[in-house]
């Protein structure tokens, strides 16, 4: 009896916390909302609602009993905790360096990343051998190569051979993480990788894993600064991966965007972390010849541009 009540008392207290917080975070501060903004919704928390299963706001004792299968429900992420967004039924907002006020010209709107993925499959030895360099890469070679996540790799991939992409530039080779996620998709279309690196030792070092996955013949690194190399570049490009310097962003989609195929991809990294630079976010937000959109990629954040038909 003593332990039934001691897991009430629980879960009493964590509801009204949960309800304080709620009501808190939904007031407007400072009197009523501003004309023409809608008011924020009053109601009981997701946690109160998770745990009252008959909506009469009262927990019975079935409900109580439970109570942890309920709670599991709030945790989206699956790590066993649950965040001040998870209680209160919310995404967490992320923020960009020069984004403008919400409703601006860019429109820029993070899409959170899929949480249930699995790990890629080989469809042929092909694959497998790459991909087994990729795990291998992952494992040793990391340090100090900053490499996207492999969530983003296999973001580019899927990218990359659903547009049956031919010719792939990419800016920032480093040891050729990124650059063996692409050729997962051009050994399947029978396209080719440009890629543009700076630093012989990451350029010598990419050549390796790049031999060892097999995939030689697909890729020509180009060595110098890229933002001069590029020029040289003609068209169609069907698609552009951008991870470099992070200043240079707009500098290098105003000289390879003339070169895109319409239809073809504008791909860039770091869109959240570390905050992109505003003059990118605006090139690729107010032309209204193109369409972006930035998905939230294991916090590193990656924009998506369609250059339209």
């Amino acid at each position: 009896m003593r332990r039934g009540h001691n897991v009430l008392k629980t879960i009493v207290q964590v509801v009204a916390f949960a309800a304080l917080w709620a009501g808190l975070s939904q007031a407007a501060p400072g009197g009523p909302p501003a004309p023409g903004r809608r008011p924020r919704p009053v109601g009981p928390p997701p946690l109160l609602r998770a745990l009252d299963k008959d909506g009469d706001g009262k927990l019975s004792t079935s409900e109580i009993a439970e109570a942890s299968a309920s709670l599991k429900q709030l945790d989206r992420n699956g790590d066993g905790s649950l965040s001040r967004e998870e209680l209160l039924g919310r995404r967490r907002p992320v923020k960009a360096a020069g984004r403008p006020p919400r409703g601006g010209p860019s429109g820029m709107r993070p899409v959170t990343g899929v949480v249930h993925e699995a790990d890629p499959l080989p469809k042929d030895e092909m694959e497998r051998k790459i991909l087994e360099v990729l795990a291998d890469m992952d494992r040793t070679q990391r340090r100090g190569m900053m490499n996207v996540p492999r969530e983003d790799g296999r973001l580019l991939r899927l990218l990359a051979e659903a547009i049956g992409a031919k010719r792939v530039v990419e800016i920032g080779t480093s040891n050729g993480y990124s650059g063996l996620w692409i050729c997962l998709a051009l050994q399947r279309t029978g396209g080719k990788l440009i890629t543009h690196e700076i630093d012989e030792r990451r350029a010598s070092l990419a050549r390796k894993n790049f031999a060892r996955a097999g995939v030689s013949d697909l890729v020509t690194i180009v060595m110098g600064d890229a933002h001069k190399t590029i020029t040289k570049l003609k068209g169609p490009i069907d698609m552009v991966f951008i991870d470099a310097d992070k200043r240079g962003y707009a500098d290098y989609l105003k000289k390879l965007l003339p070169f895109v195929r319409p239809g073809g991809l504008i791909v860039a990294h770091n869109m959240h972390r570390p905050p992109p630079y505003p003059d990118f976010i605006k090139a690729v937000t107010t032309d209204p010849t193109l369409e972006t959109l930035f998905f939230h990629m294991e916090a590193a954040g990656i924009g998506v541009t369609l250059k339209k038909r």
